[in-house]
């Protein structure tokens, strides 16, 4: 009898361990703002050697993330601007207001790498530069959008840029126009032009109509690992992630 009971307590413990040992290596499943993804990137390996934990990650714009989750879709952790989150904390679907905040980052003028450099220090300087361009793109669904849009319509030339627009549904398609010389100048955020190639930052917008864009994450209210989904986050909003967040051009929370 006592031979069966060790037998089973053996086999209790290698069960247990095994138990412990899936719950370690299980993915946290991760939906994240094309706008600080090279921040994420950037500290991916530390984030996963502090919680012990594989990052799966999906990056797209935050309105797509946003959809994606109103229709249902799982994850344990989400990073997007704090407005967002906080929407979706009202509906239910991720926990902590607003969230915890990372960063901050404004819109940028994007130009293929080489190319001439046009002074944009001013509004009338913008101005000129965009009427004397052949074509410029940026994204309808970005977080940049409403700050391009506004600076358009301050500087009255609203109706000259819809014809010499081309509208991509993400940065990466805006940038990679860019890069393939299609476009004169490519609008989206700061932190999403430094990091792609073959196209460099001409110039942030002028202050007159620069606009921040503030992202935060949180845990999802039906996160199969919170604790985990939780960590992450402290990560990237503690001051570890400081140089990253300075060097991809954002500025800390």
């Amino acid at each position: 009898m006592s031979k069966r009971i060790g037998i089973g307590l053996a086999f209790a413990c290698a069960l247990l361990f095994c138990q412990r040992v899936a719950a370690q290596g299980a993915e946290v499943h991760v939906l994240v703002s094309n706008g600080i993804k090279a921040v994420v990137e950037d500290l991916r390996p530390q984030i996963e050697h502090a919680i012990g934990h594989p990052l799966a990650l999906e990056y797209k714009p935050t309105s797509a993330l946003q959809k994606e989750i109103e229709a249902g879709a799982q994850f344990d952790a989400v990073i997007v601007t704090a407005e967002s989150i906080g929407q979706m904390s009202k509906e239910g679907k991720t926990l902590g207001g607003e969230g915890t905040p990372i960063s901050r980052v404004g819109v940028g003028i994007g130009i293929p790498k080489g190319a001439a450099r046009p002074d944009v220090s001013t509004p009338d300087a913008v101005k000129r530069a965009m009427l004397n361009a052949k074509a410029v793109a940026y994204g309808p669904s970005g977080a940049s959008y409403p700050y391009i849009i506004k600076m358009f319509e301050a500087l009255g030339i609203t109706d000259a840029m819809k014809a010499k627009t081309v509208f991509f549904d993400n940065s990466d398609g805006t940038n990679g126009a860019l890069a393939d010389g299609k476009v004169d100048f490519g609008f989206t955020l700061v932190s999403e032009i430094l990091p792609f190639k073959g196209i460099e930052l001409l110039a942030p917008f002028p202050p007159q109509f620069q606009g921040y864009v503030r992202f935060a994450g949180a845990v999802s209210a039906n996160a199969k690992n919170p604790e985990a989904a939780a960590a992450m986050i402290k990560v990237l909003a503690g001051p570890d992630a400081l140089a990253s967040i300075k060097a991809r051009g954002m500025e800390p929370h």
